[in-house]
């Protein structure tokens, strides 16, 4: 009996953790919408172009993570039924990236060790061992440093040049640098509130 309440315990624990964990690495993501603005009116789009001062320093990583952005952004409001074009466009879009160190709570499972406990039984003259799985404690929790990485899209009317709409969503970083599946997954989460109606 004890021995399947203890696995009953580790096997919860086990879920609770996984699920701890599935929590703390998905995407957060929230919207902000012109309550006036009628998105269901806009068909074309456009990228706005970024310009940066003429002693900036170039940096090409930055030019793969702005090109990942954008080409998972097209796919998502093509997808939506938004055609790409130069020519006159109902919305600008412009995107962005955020990079920080921010504190964060943790929690770590905790179990006792296990241990095999043997006696003496004097009728057989022989040794027995009983071996004792360990048992589930309780849970270790601590504050460390993370690195998240927050996509933001906002879609301006081009006529009015006014935003009508913006999403944007953080993520921890794995290996602490920005991959193109972190922001795959913060585009995702970000188009999935992305409501015309």
């Amino acid at each position: 009996m004890a021995l399947k309440s203890s696995l009953f315990g580790w096997v919860g624990a086990f879920t609770i953790g996984i699920a701890l964990y599935a929590t703390g690495c998905a995407s957060t993501a929230h919207v902000e919408k012109d309550k006036a603005a009628d998105l269901s009116r806009y068909k074309t789009y456009s990228w706005l172009e970024q310009t940066e001062s003429k002693n900036a320093k170039t940096n090409h990583r930055n030019d793969i993570l702005d090109k990942n952005i954008r080409n998972a952004v097209d796919e998502q409001l093509q997808k939506k039924g938004y055609v790409q074009s130069s020519s006159n466009p109902d919305l600008l879009i412009s995107s962005d990236l955020l990079i920080e160190k921010n504190q964060k709570e943790k929690r770590d499972a905790v179990y006792s060790d296990s241990y095999t406990r043997s006696y003496y039984n004097p009728r057989t003259g022989r040794y027995n061992s009983y071996y004792f799985p360990s048992q589930f404690m309780g849970y270790d929790s601590y504050s460390t440093t993370v690195k998240e990485g927050t996509v933001t899209v906002t879609l301006i009317d081009a006529r009015t040049d006014k935003a009508v709409w913006q999403g944007w969503a953080t993520r921890e970083l794995d290996r602490g640098a920005v991959t193109s599946k972190d922001i795959d997954k913060n585009v995702n989460s970000i188009f999935k509130k992305f409501d015309v109606d």
